[in-house]
């Protein structure tokens, strides 16, 4: 045999260690603050980087919102802070990371130049979401954030596996309510409350949907549960807000028929189990890259035709009302069009 046959050889085995050896041996640590939504929304980047390489997979977030990834079988540790990296500075330090993976890009995590490791970091486009909220420029494409974050494992030479969102339910979850019949999970708080729709609306639409109800939020939405169930004539419509867990609101919204929701992180938990979704938008706007990670014949995205820019930068918010423009969408032709969505 031929020495350039040797060194062929050679070339081959050279290549095919050094890759194994790579693909098993880098620990990477991502970075995602906050909140329920965008931490799900990493889910892919998590799951791409276990599955396809067996990477050993640290995670950052605060501590309010370390049970969102808890059960997650692609994170081999999850590290919490309250406020700053610098309380867990130390404890990073000591893991000798590869590389982190910043998906939150704030001030915040600029303090993780500290650890000396190299960073891949997230572009939020800032400067597009600029053009596009004040001059009406839209150069986003339409891109989803979850293939922007992938965008970042580029220099892994890893792909989005178009396997969609996850999200792991911790058992003890349950709820006392019969989820083997058909209802809707219907999300009535969100982070603003120029981004909710009114009491009005909601039990207008309620009172002519033939399917029994779960109204999901946290405590502050329990009232205007109340409120709905007060001037509703519909008979099936139970207030679960602020009695229920984020986990245990996940289980119920697995297990609905349909998911009604405001912009809010229960939107994309609802994606992750790939659920009928009908999302509803006023002061933020779904094309900047924010809506239901699924296909489109899963959602119904109902859009405040009041302007296509969106209000504010977090729909805090509104150009047109104090209480956002959700609020101006008429009820009646909300119902319209959940009425001809779910027929199809």
């Amino acid at each position: 045999m031929s020495m350039s046959i040797y060194k062929f050889h050679y070339a081959i085995l050279l290549k095919f260690f050094s890759f194994t050896f790579v693909s098993t041996s880098l620990k990477i640590l991502v970075v995602r603050f906050s909140s329920i939504g965008d931490i799900v929304l990493t889910s892919p980047v998590l799951r791409i980087l276990k599955s396809q390489k067996n990477i050993e997979v640290h995670f950052l977030t605060k501590t309010e919102y370390a049970l969102i990834v808890e059960n997650n079988p692609y994170i081999d540790k999850i590290h919490v802070i309250n406020n700053s990296v610098a309380e867990v500075k130390d404890q990073l330090f000591k893991e000798k990371f590869d590389y982190i993976i910043d998906l939150h890009n704030n001030l915040r995590s600029q303090l993780l130049r500290s650890l000396k490791v190299p960073i891949k970091r997230y572009s939020k486009s800032n400067f597009k979401k600029f053009l596009y909220m004040f001059f009406g420029i839209n150069l986003l494409n339409n891109k989803h954030v979850v293939d922007r974050y992938v965008d970042v494992l580029s220099f892994l030479n890893l792909k989005n596996d178009d396997k969609g969102l996850d999200y792991f339910i911790p058992e003890g979850s349950l709820v006392d309510y019969d989820v083997k019949q058909k209802y809707i999970a219907w999300c009535i708080g969100a982070s603003k409350i120029q981004k909710q729709l009114s009491t009005s609306q909601i039990a207008t639409i309620a009172n002519k949907l033939d399917l029994p109800i779960i109204l999901l939020g946290g405590k502050e939405q329990k009232e205007h549960g109340d409120k709905i169930i007060q001037i509703s004539n519909k008979a099936i419509i139970l207030n679960l807000c602020g009695e229920v867990s984020i986990n245990q609101s996940a289980y119920l919204i697995k297990h609905s028929q349909y998911l009604f929701t405001n912009d809010t992180g229960l939107m994309h938990i609802a994606a992750a189990f790939q659920k009928k979704i009908i999302s509803f938008w006023g002061c933020t706007k779904p094309d900047l890259g924010f809506y239901p990670y699924i296909e489109e014949s899963k959602s119904l995205m109902i859009v405040s035709k009041n302007s296509k820019r969106q209000c504010s930068k977090h729909g805090g918010s509104c150009k047109f009302s104090d209480d956002g423009c959700v609020k101006m969408i008429d009820a009646e032709k909300i119902l319209k069009r959940i009425k001809g969505f779910i027929s199809k």
